[in-house]
């Protein structure tokens, strides 16, 4: 393997670089978006009972961001819970915000990566082949030298489009798990803020 590297030339150690941080950041995004970790089952259940026991404090706000996203999300509601509907609905969609940003984390670089591989991969054959045809002389070339170092070029190529389609596949299914958790976690907290409401009747 560490022959085919040397052998394809220096814009391989680039797509190399790459591929590291493609694994690096799909592992880490498979450990933190998880459903467990960002939508605890019982926790809106445990936040109802907690308001409805009137214990709101500090400190159960601040263990309750702690917990997890949906906990920053459902915090922010309770934070507001004497105020109007308006009021706490607005409170939830900028807490909203904050915590899509936090589950879309390191998904731009994922994506960046899935688009620029194929091109880097590019790049690196018709440097490949710059230097094959720079390389032959007067007399004409070697058909067989010059095919090996064409199969050589597109490794580049190959290496590229191998690191693009996993990191594409990734990517398309975090962007898709991060939508949908962040619309559970709306409709957690609007059934929270009917609840509120309806105990107010």
């Amino acid at each position: 393997m560490l022959a085919i590297f040397h052998a394809a030339g220096w814009p391989i150690w680039l797509l190399l670089v790459a591929s590291v941080v493609a694994v690096a950041l799909i592992v880490e995004r498979l450990l933190y978006l998880r459903r467990s970790k960002i939508l605890p089952r019982k926790l809106l259940d445990e936040v109802v009972k907690v308001y409805r026991g009137a214990q709101i404090s500090a400190d159960t706000l601040e263990k309750l961001e702690q917990n997890s996203p949906l906990g920053v999300v459902l915090a922010a509601a309770l934070r507001n819970v004497d105020s109007p509907r308006e009021v706490m609905k607005e409170s939830i969609e900028e807490a909203g915000s904050g915590v899509a940003h936090v589950l879309e984390r390191f998904l731009t670089t994922l994506g960046t990566i899935a688009t620029l591989a194929p091109l880097m991969g590019l790049f690196g054959t018709v440097v490949g082949m710059i230097e094959i045809f720079g390389s032959q002389n007067a007399g004409g070339a070697n058909p067989t030298q010059l095919a090996h170092g064409i199969s050589v070029a597109l490794y580049n190529t190959g290496f590229g489009l191998a690191i693009a389609m996993p990191t594409l596949v990734f990517y398309r299914h975090f962007r898709a798990l991060v939508d949908s958790f962040i619309i559970e976690m709306e409709q957690q907290a609007v059934k929270f803020v009917d609840i509120v409401h309806s105990a107010r009747k």
